[in-house]
């Protein structure tokens, strides 16, 4: 009897002891959104009405928690931790399926003991043209530091053919105005405006899309994905577990090296930077990202602010100082670790509020040329 009763009492400390760990911090704070929406478009009496069924999306120190208002536009939680969130607010237009309605409010505190309320005002999102839409950087899971599969993805969400002529991604991580032998002083931070004149410093690498602004030779349909790769090759080959590239869109090759791979069945992007000869690097948990017109070529100068047409910076740190100019975007990407098989990718396709917290995420696996 004592044998069966001390086997019993074993078995119950070994399952508990697989108890599985509490996914959500415990935390007794309150907080209330009302997510609205801009009805003028279709009554012209009312303006801000109460937005149904919202996807909610709460940024903290907490992590990520997605959440959803009710029929009558509201959220209401209870019970969550303390912490200054940023909070989002989307979904489809309730008239218009082809637009999404995006809003969002930023450094709402929540405090235990003092229930906490924020309205989020949307506004349509229309397709508005190319934008960054994933950032492959860190690599698959490997233990030889491979990071040659990285690439960056662009998505076209407007509803006409654009032209990538002429365009530049840039990488931009100096605290110098341009190359050493150009200017020696460090007088920023990087993808900072440091004399106020509109112009965007810090580029060190710097690759180009063939021809020149406004020629129409390479087009990007609506709706539709281009794969720049820095290495247009089938990564698996090295790395069983990283992704097949063979097939990308773009290569980003650097005439000035070479060793660089080059896929002769991929367009290339060519180096315009003397300050780098290698490829297009970027790092594998912490950058600035560039996509603009080309119209200013410039590098020495800086970029004028007006000819960039989206720039992304990503960190793994989330105490880390945000650099990158906020007329560009006010927020920043959380990267994941470093050789760890995950990507950076947008939320929604091309949907861009300018606030990169908000509008990305980590995603398990890189999905190259589709989301």
């Amino acid at each position: 009897m004592k044998k069966t009763i001390l086997f019993i009492l074993l078995l119950t400390v070994l399952f508990s002891c697989k108890e599985n760990a509490p996914v959500q911090v415990d935390g007794k704070a309150e907080l209330t959104v009302l997510a609205m929406w801009n009805n003028s478009a279709i009554d012209s009496i009312k303006n801000y009405v109460p937005l149904p069924n919202a996807e909610m999306i709460l940024v903290s120190e907490y992590g990520t928690r997605i959440e959803h208002s009710d029929d009558s536009g509201m959220l209401n939680l209870t019970n969550i931790p303390s912490a200054t969130y940023q909070i989002s607010a989307r979904r489809k237009h309730p008239i218009i399926p082809d637009i999404i309605v995006v809003g969002n409010v930023v450094d709402v505190d929540v405090i235990s003991g003092s229930p906490a309320s924020d309205t989020i005002f949307t506004n349509a999102i229309s397709a508005s043209g190319i934008s960054i839409n994933e950032i492959y950087a860190g690599g698959p899971v490997n233990s030889i530091y491979f990071f040659y599969d990285q690439y960056i993805e662009l998505y076209n969400s407007s509803s006409e053919t654009k032209y990538l002529d002429g365009m530049q991604v840039l990488r931009v991580t100096s605290s110098r105005a341009y190359c050493s032998h150009h200017s020696s002083d460090v007088i920023g931070v990087p993808g900072g405006d440091w004399n106020g004149d509109g112009n965007i410093f810090g580029v060190t690498y710097a690759f180009k899309f063939p021809g020149k602004p406004g020629e129409t030779k390479y087009p990007f349909a609506p709706n539709t994905f281009k794969v720049l790769a820095q290495d247009a090759f089938d990564h698996r080959k090295a790395v069983p577990v990283s992704v097949d590239l063979s097939r990308a869109d773009w290569e980003f090759v650097s005439q000035f090296d070479a060793v660089d791979i080059d896929n002769p069945k991929v367009p290339n992007l060519y180096n315009i930077s003397d300050c780098k000869i290698s490829d297009f690097l970027i790092s594998v948990t912490s950058d600035i990202i560039l996509l603009t017109s080309g119209v200013d070529s410039v590098l020495s100068d800086g970029i004028d602010i007006t000819t960039i047409i989206d720039g992304v910076e990503y960190q793994s740190s989330g105490t880390k100082r945000i650099t990158l100019d906020s007329r560009i975007d006010r927020g920043w990407v959380q990267s994941p670790p470093k050789y760890d098989g995950k990507s950076m990718q947008r939320r929604e396709k091309g949907v861009d509020t300018n606030d990169g917290t908000l509008d990305w995420e980590i995603i398990d696996l890189p999905t190259p040329g589709w989301q």
